[in-house]
């Protein structure tokens, strides 16, 4: 133990990459045949399973829909939101409105007394 604290942290990493390089040479690595064909077993689980959850979806889904489990009901909020905004663009053009006239009464005022 004495000696582990007497090394720097370079040595103690040192020795851990020598620790990990001696542990690598003894695993079996497989052969370039054995991978491929384990990588395209992988390949085609996992091809066949995404094709698998994709038919279950739509399946579920067109059930559900001849079921009638997704109603279509048309919020609310839309129509609400119409009526505010023709209200509040029928307000802006009746002051609009009354403002130009409220200057043209002006301009005749004035016209006048200057006559």
């Amino acid at each position: 133990m004495a000696d582990k604290s007497k090394k720097n942290f370079f040595q103690r990493m040192g020795q851990t990459f020598k620790e990990v390089r001696q542990e690598l040479k003894k695993a079996v690595w497989p052969s370039k045949e054995k991978l491929k064909n384990t990588s395209a077993v992988v390949l085609v689980v996992i091809l066949f399973f995404a094709i698998f959850l994709g038919v279950i979806s739509s399946g579920g889904r067109w059930i559900l829909e001849k079921i009638n489990f997704y109603d279509e009901v048309e919020p609310t909020y839309t129509t609400a939101a119409t009526e505010v905004v023709a209200a509040t663009e029928a307000t802006t053009i009746a002051e609009t409105e009354a403002a130009v006239e409220e200057t043209e009464a002006v301009e005749e005022t004035t016209v006048e007394s200057e006559a």
